[in-house]
């Protein structure tokens, strides 16, 4: 039965539910109650780490040729795009980070980040390393809003499987918001495996982990004591090409 319009945060609740799920309604919930405490000084994020075969080929059988998908070597180079934590980007390339940037004649219209041997977040204290080296990382896959639904998003795979394969590299790792179900979406079309989860709470300066690998648990005060999660892709099953990936792209 659906819910009348007076009460919105029925509604809401409904609403999030259908979409994440009660677990992760719970775990939202949460971080919006955190985040009401003074000064901002506390926050919950909760994360899905998965993993994606990288293969050559084309996932926009030649459309989207508009789109020019090209590295940015430098901060001072990146067009204007999403605000992101001050300092966060020259964090990206001092850790050795490309940066893919998809571009027509209205502009910028997203950006893929890649990372040959895993990253520091950075939303929280925490370290993520690849046991494998056929393993690369990827972080911040942006679409401009206007843009969101046609093909940037697979223009910037493409060309990032392209990179990454010509590097050896054949799964690429990263980490979603489970509290984002869009983003959550659109890489399970792609194919993905998951790897895992891990949950943190942030207030103040002290810092809680729980996650499903090891080190599991973990809490720190200082900024440089923070947990590594260490992730293996050695014994997933590999997709055959980036045929796959077309026919589920159009499902």
């Amino acid at each position: 039965m659906a819910l009348s319009p007076q009460f919105p945060l029925l509604q809401r609740l409904a609403a999030s539910l259908d979409q994440l799920g009660w677990r992760d309604s719970a775990w939202l919930a949460v971080a919006r109650l955190l985040a009401m405490a003074p000064g901002g000084r506390c926050a919950l994020y909760r994360y899905q780490f998965v993993a994606q075969a990288v293969a050559p080929g084309s996932l926009c059988r030649g459309r989207g040729q508009s789109i020019k998908v090209t590295p940015c070597l430098a901060e001072a180079d990146l067009p204007p795009g999403p605000e992101r934590r001050p300092g966060a980007l020259r964090e990206r390339y001092r850790q050795g980070a490309q940066c893919l940037v998809a571009r027509d004649a209205s502009g910028m219209l997203g950006w893929i980040w890649l990372l040959r041997h895993g990253c520091q977040e950075d939303e929280v204290r925490a370290r993520y390393a690849l046991t494998s080296q056929q393993s690369s990382w990827d972080l911040d896959v942006w679409v401009h809003p206007e843009r969101r639904g046609g093909l940037v998003f697979a223009r910037l795979w493409e060309e990032a499987n392209a990179v990454l394969h010509a590097q050896g590299v054949r799964w690429t790792c990263s980490r979603i918001s489970r509290f984002n179900r869009a983003s959550l979406g659109a890489h399970a079309r792609l194919g993905t495996h998951a790897l895992g989860t891990a949950t943190f709470i942030r207030c103040g300066r002290w810092q809680a982990m729980a996650a499903s690998l090891p080190p599991y648990l973990h809490l720190s005060r200082r900024v440089d004591d923070m947990p590594c999660l260490a992730f293996d892709t050695s014994s997933l099953p590999h997709y055959p090409s980036l045929e796959l990936t077309c026919r589920i792209l159009k499902q």
